[in-house]
């Protein structure tokens, strides 16, 4: 009874609490609400714009600010976190992602949205690489793998969850409840993080930082972390062409509208459920890069395959092995920038890494669409592929160093 009452008090007052699996499950539900109440307005925000008088360049252009502004800011923003602590970066994430939950229920044009959606792009910039951090703060070494298969899980789950609840939500009650919802939810999870999250040990000790014109040209200099950064860039050109292309490349197929969404199930599922075995998987393996190469081979094996694709079920196959690779990728890509990166810094890498991955889904949807238009469905999924294996081949010559 002591025990567990001790470790109550801890997290109530905001000392480190020497508990991994209660610091891991606090952040997994954290973030597992966080992305389910931020993506309940996926969907929605697209229709709300339509009905305010925005065409489809317009609702484009929306969607392109939110992934330029958490691009451009995750890697400044990881390094704030490094400065000021990761539950204080953290806090206002989610205090500012809470308020434009709000702010679109008051939107009256298409600007209104844009300028919303910058700083949705701003409060996501906060809370991701920060959060990525934190688990990598209270993980020990033998198990950043495992730690980071739970938290991807519940960050990925989230986003599957929120879209399907807010277009629930929407047909019933209409935006607006959407918007409140998403809101409500957001600003309930401010309290959980400020009262209940444990500090991270790195954060809690008095262990001198470095100057800001000493730490960031060591980050910038590290060539694992160039080589983690790279390989993620070219994973997401692929998760980019899979998430914006394949719905047209499957209607010109004649797959029907209700099996694309099969296809995108198919790929979730397969991404969630192999995570957490994966993460086990790159504690137990001698080098992790391995496993990144591993995966990274069969996410360009699902580029090839998509782009010969003309039936339902060679969609399902490729979207089951995009699923699976890019869960044994990226489980072991967190655990090795956890790992050589300086915990001192470990917020402006986590910040690179996440810079990687939304400049490389818009890098695939706003290149890719012209080489289709000129060479084809088959052509944009080959070029993706070489591009995922090239990105592969730069993070083998910059982590080749690495021990």
């Amino acid at each position: 009874m002591r025990r567990p009452l001790m470790a109550f008090l801890n997290v109530w007052t905001g000392r480190p609490v020497p508990s991994l699996r209660l610091s891991l499950f606090l952040a997994c539900a954290l973030t597992f609400g966080f992305y389910t109440a931020s993506y309940m307005r996926i969907p929605v925000v697209p229709l709300y714009a339509k009905s305010l008088g925005a065409d489809t360049a317009t609702v484009g252009w929306i969607n392109s600010i939110f992934f330029l502004t958490a691009g451009c800011l995750s890697l400044p923003v990881g390094l704030l976190s490094d400065r000021w602590g990761r539950k204080r970066v953290a806090l206002g994430g989610v205090f500012v992602v809470s308020l434009t939950c709000f702010a679109l229920t008051w939107a009256g044009t298409p600007a209104h949205l844009m300028a919303i959606y910058f700083f949705f792009g701003v409060g996501l910039s906060a809370y991701g690489p920060t959060m990525m951090s934190y688990v990598a703060d209270i993980s020990p070494v033998t198990h950043v793998g495992r730690s980071y298969g739970w938290y991807t899980t519940s960050l990925y789950v989230g986003m599957s969850v929120g879209p399907a609840i807010g277009a629930w939500i929407a047909e019933r009650f209409g935006f607006q409840d959407v918007f409140v919802a998403s809101g409500v939810l957001t600003a309930g999870l401010l309290l959980v993080l400020a009262v209940f999250l444990p500090t991270p040990p790195a954060a809690a000790s008095n262990a001198q930082k470095p100057g800001l014109a000493l730490m960031v040209p060591r980050v910038l200099r590290s060539r694992p972390l160039w080589g983690c950064w790279l390989v993620t860039l070219g994973l997401c050109f692929g998760l980019g062409m899979f998430v914006t292309f394949i719905p047209l490349h499957a209607r010109q197929t004649a797959i029907p509208v209700a099996s694309i969404g099969l296809i995108f199930m198919v790929q979730g599922i397969s991404n969630a459920l192999f995570r957490i075995p994966f993460g086990h998987w790159s504690d137990r393996t001698r080098d992790r890069r391995r496993l990144v190469a591993l995966g990274s081979l069969g996410t360009a094996g699902a580029m090839l395959g998509f782009g010969g694709a003309h039936l339902l079920w060679h969609f399902l196959l490729w979207a089951g092995l995009l699923g699976a690779g890019l869960a044994l990728a990226f489980t072991s890509i967190g655990a090795l920038i956890a790992v050589v990166a300086d915990p001192r810094s470990r917020g402006l890498a986590m910040g690179g890494y996440n810079t990687s991955i939304y400049m490389g889904i818009m890098a695939a949807s706003a290149a890719m669409g012209i080489v289709i238009t000129h060479k084809g469905y088959f052509f944009a999924f080959f070029g993706a592929a070489v591009f995922t294996g090239l990105c592969l081949l730069l993070f083998g010559f910059f982590m080749k160093s690495a021990r």
